[in-house]
């Protein structure tokens, strides 16, 4: 019995041996690969935190570059004009003062600006938004003939800027009789070749299998944009929103062309009346007039910044 255990032990032996060979070269073969990893991982998380950086100055740059006019244009607006014109100039007012708000509002005629302004932005703004959505819709989901050619004449219409249809516009509107009127101010912005394509493209992204769940139950066209489609489209529509709005509310050459009378310009246009070119230009209430053209705006942003930060961190999940 000894000598057959002794030989067992024998024969187990060479074939432990080299296990453990094994064992110890898988182990320095992972030690090798470990430090070959470990310089890659610093190379990576090293250029990982120079993006970082220059990301955040690059940021800090457009920060400052839009935000310093901003902050010298509200220090101005409770500046007098000598300190305004002061070197080297105070960043925060020395003798703050209100008066440039009420001299401003007396020199022109501000509540019928921002009343023409509402007009301007929400009935036109209005129409080009429900324009978008609806002919989006058509665009995205109906089959009609000729829907791709139509397509393509839109976008022919969204590479034509602006300016070229002012002189066409102002010469047919002129023959019926729309100048320095509401219609004639509001009609060419009522349709959005831009918002047509940007919603047309959202809806393009949306899940068919709700719309056709719809249908299933149902619902008609107009059920299903209402139910189905506006509420999964709400970043994107609110921020249609608020570039039509702002566009709309800052839009100074149609409705300089279109009008000719103090009482039918918006505040883009009013706003000049406090430039005096006889006894110079107090430039603290000119700054205090822009403060009353910008909150409005400021204040929108205020409202829709929520929804559009939900869209954008929703399309960052969904990428």
């Amino acid at each position: 019995m000894s000598v057959s255990r002794f030989a067992l032990r024998v024969a187990r032996s060479p074939s432990t041996a080299p296990a453990h060979e094994v064992d110890g070269g898988r182990s320095a073969n992972g030690g090798v690969s470990n430090a070959q990893a470990k310089p890659q991982r610093e190379t990576r998380n090293t250029q990982r935190a120079t993006l970082t950086v220059l990301a955040y100055a690059a940021m800090a740059v457009a920060v400052v570059l839009v935000g310093l006019p901003m902050y010298w244009m509200v220090l101005a607006a409770f500046k007098t004009n000598p300190e305004i014109f002061t070197a080297p100039p105070t960043w925060i007012p020395l003798g703050p003062t209100l008066d440039n708000f009420p001299t401003a509002w007396r020199q022109a005629p501000f509540g019928q600006f921002y009343v023409n302004s509402l007009i301007y932005t929400l009935v036109s703004g209005g129409a080009k938004i429900l324009q978008a959505i609806f002919c989006a819709y058509a665009f995205a989901f109906l089959k009609f003939p000729r829907k791709n050619l139509v397509f393509l004449l839109l976008l022919v219409a969204l590479m034509i800027p602006e300016e070229f249809t002012v002189l066409p516009n102002f010469l047919t509107l002129a023959l019926v009789g729309w100048t320095n009127t509401y219609q004639g101010m509001l009609l060419p912005g009522f349709v959005s070749a831009f918002g047509t394509f940007l919603l047309r493209q959202h809806y393009l992204s949306l899940p068919r299998e709700v719309m056709d769940a719809g249908r299933v139950d149902g619902a008609t066209h107009l059920r299903t944009l209402w139910s189905i489609v506006l509420p999964m489209s709400r970043p994107v529509v609110a921020t249609l929103i608020l570039l039509t709005v702002v566009q709309r509310w800052n839009d100074f050459l149609w409705p300089l062309i279109i009008t000719n009378s103090t009482d039918m310009r918006p505040l883009s246009v009013g706003i000049a009346l406090l430039f005096q070119k006889e006894t110079g230009t107090e430039w603290g209430v000119v700054m205090a007039g822009t403060l009353f053209v910008v909150l409005p705006v400021l204040v929108l942003f205020l409202l829709v910044q929520r929804h559009i930060v939900e869209g954008i961190a929703a399309g960052a999940v969904k990428g």
